[in-house]
C-alpha cells in the first residue's frame, strides 16, 4: 500500500522513514531537498502532487501557518487527508481541520500527540493520536513501534496540540530565566487547565485533554529542548532572540489569548506569553503580573 506525505521537513521525513519501514511505499513531496534522513528504499521523493495519486492517506506536514495558502493554490489528489500541523492560524483563528475543509472536500483526520521528530524516525516507541479516522487508517498509520489510538474529537486533540505549544513557551522561559523547577511544574499544571478551558469554549470535549494530545504532549513539550517551542522559550529566558525554524506557538500564542478573550476564558499564562512574544512586555513584567494575581482556589 502507499501513502503519500506533503512536506519533507524534520516531522515529516521521520514520519517517511518510519512508514517506510514498516513496509508502505511513500510518495515524500517537497520543493526543495528533504530532510537529511537514512531513507529505506521504499521512500521516493517527488517534486509534482500529481505523484500522490492512489495513496490510501495523504498526510499534510507543513507548518500550521502555511496550511490555508498551500491548500488555496494546490489541488491534491483524491485520498483521505491527515492533518499534522500543530497550531491555530493566525489570520482566521480557524483549527487546521477548519481550514482545510474551506479548500478541500477529503475527509480529514489529525495526527497528533508527544512524539519527537528524531525519535520516531529511530523507531523508538512512540504512541500519538488520530483524530476523526477510523480503525482501518488506524491500522494503516499504526506501526510496531508507532502506536496511534482513536478519537472522535477533533477539536480537542487539535487544540491540546496547539495551545500546548504556547505552554511549552512559558516552561521555556521560566528555565531559562532561572526561575527553577518548580515555577516551571506552577506553570505546566495551570497551563493545563487554560488549555482546558479555551479547549472546552472552542467546542472540544475536557476528557480529551487527559489523553495523549492534550496532558501528554505537554509533558513531552514542557521538558526537553528537543522541543522547539521550550529551545525558544529558553532562549526568550536567556535574553536571546529567535532559535530560527518552524516554532508553532509563537503565532498561536497571540491568536490564543485573542481567543480567550473574545470567549471570555481566563487565561493568565497564555496572555504573558503574548505579551512577551510580542515584544509587549518583558519576562520580568510578565512574570510579575502573574505572581500578583488575586488568590483563589484550584
Amino acid at each position: 500500500m502507499k501513502i503519500g506525505i506533503i512536506g519533507a521537513g524534520a516531522f515529516g521525513s521521520a514520519l517517511a522513514v518510519a512508514y517506510g519501514h514498516s513496509g508502505l511505499d511513500v510518495a515524500l513531496w517537497a520543493r526543495a531537498k528533504p530532510f537529511e534522513r537514512n531513507y529505506p528504499p521504499t521512500v521516493s521523493h517527488v517534486s509534482n502532487l500529481e505523484d500522490l495519486a492512489g495513496s490510501e492517506a495523504i498526510l499534510l506536514v507543513l507548518p500550521a501557518q502555511k496550511t490555508g495558502v498551500f491548500l488555496e493554490e494546490n489541488t491534491l489528489p483524491d485520498a483521505p487527508l491527515v492533518l499534522c500541523a500543530k497550531g491555530i492560524d493566525a489570520g482566521s483563528g480557524l483549527l487546521q481541520s477548519q481550514i482545510a475543509a474551506a479548500h478541500c472536500k477529503a475527509h480529514l483526520s489529525v495526527l497528533t500527540g508527544p512524539g519527537f521528530a528524531n525519535e520516531i524516525a529511530a523507531h523508538l516507541p512512540t504512541a500519538l493520536t488520530l483524530a476523526g479516522g477510523n480503525a482501518a487508517q488506524q491500522a494503516l498509520l499504526s506501526t510496531d513501534r508507532l502506536r496511534l489510538y482513536r478519537t472522535d474529537d477533533l477539536i480537542g486533540a487539535q487544540a491540546g496540540g496547539a495551545l500546548k505549544n504556547v505552554i511549552a513557551l512559558a516552561c521555556g522561559m521560566a528555565i531559562g530565566a532561572g526561575l527553577g523547577e518548580s515555577a516551571r511544574a506552577a506553570l505546566l499544571t495551570r497551563g493545563f487547565a487554560e488549555m482546558q478551558r479555551l479547549g472546552v469554549a472552542l467546542g472540544a470535549r475536557a476528557e480529551t485533554f487527559q489523553g495523549l494530545s492534550g496532558l501528554g504532549d505537554l509533558a513531552l513539550t514542557c521538558a526537553s529542548a528537543q522541543s522547539r517551542n521550550f529551545a525558544q522559550g529558553l532562549a526568550f529566558g536567556r535574553g536571546n532572540g529567535h532559535t530560527g525554524g518552524t516554532v508553532e506557538g509563537l503565532a498561536t500564542a497571540q491568536v490564543a489569548a485573542e481567543l480567550a478573550i473574545k470567549l471570555g476564558v481566563e487565561a493568565p499564562i497564555t496572555a504573558a506569553v503574548a505579551e512577551v512574544v510580542a515584544g509587549r512586555a518583558s519576562l520580568g513584567e510578565a512574570m510579575e503580573a502573574l505572581l500578583a494575581r488575586p488568590l483563589k482556589e484550584e
